[in-house]
């Protein structure tokens, strides 16, 4: 759908942003969405997909969005090689603004980066610039080339390409202990 997303990652143990959810929601339950244009909120990801698909998309959820034990079974099978990746806080200090990453869902190397800034707790704006991507044109223009990962950190005035070389970054800039 080509949204641009701000993620608050809320890792186990995190401190941030997990009390936020569980004040706005009443549970601690991930994923949890706030719409700031409609000022929606939910959990659940069967839910939230309708949602998006009814308000930014064509209406109809895409077959391999439409069921829960299908989409369970598609992000279980890309967990494997990385159990538990993502999902625990790593101490660390938080930036003043968030980051920026240019990336899409499909791949292996965007995913190492999502999963380092959610190990860190560390808020960044998504820009989805998937194959078939109207915003493919300005990413290029901005960046120089057609490659993701890309991260902008607005706090040190870093911009960058290589999953490597972001994780490192990420942990060398950002990481405690």
């Amino acid at each position: 759908m080509d949204l641009d997303v701000k993620i608050y990652p809320c890792p186990k143990k995190g401190p941030r942003y997990r009390e936020t959810v569980k004040q706005r929601g009443g549970k601690y339950q991930f994923p949890y969405f706030f719409d700031p244009n409609t000022g929606a909120e939910m959990y659940e990801s069967d839910t939230i997909n309708d949602y998006l698909f009814e308000h930014y998309g064509s209406g109809t959820v895409p077959f391999m969005l439409s069921s829960s034990l299908l989409t369970t079974l598609t992000v279980s099978l890309a967990s494997l090689t990385r159990p538990g990746r993502g999902s625990f806080y790593h101490r660390s200090t938080p930036p003043q603004e968030p980051l920026e990453l240019y990336s899409y869902e499909g791949s292996p190397f965007c995913r190492l980066v999502r999963e380092t800034l959610s190990e860190l707790e560390i808020p960044y704006l998504l820009h989805n610039v998937a194959q078939g991507s109207p915003r493919r044109a300005a990413f290029i223009a901005r960046s120089g080339k057609m490659t993701v990962p890309y991260l902008i950190d607005p706090n040190t005035h870093t911009a960058m390409f290589e999953s490597a070389d972001i994780v490192a970054y990420l942990k060398r800039t950002y990481a405690l202990g």
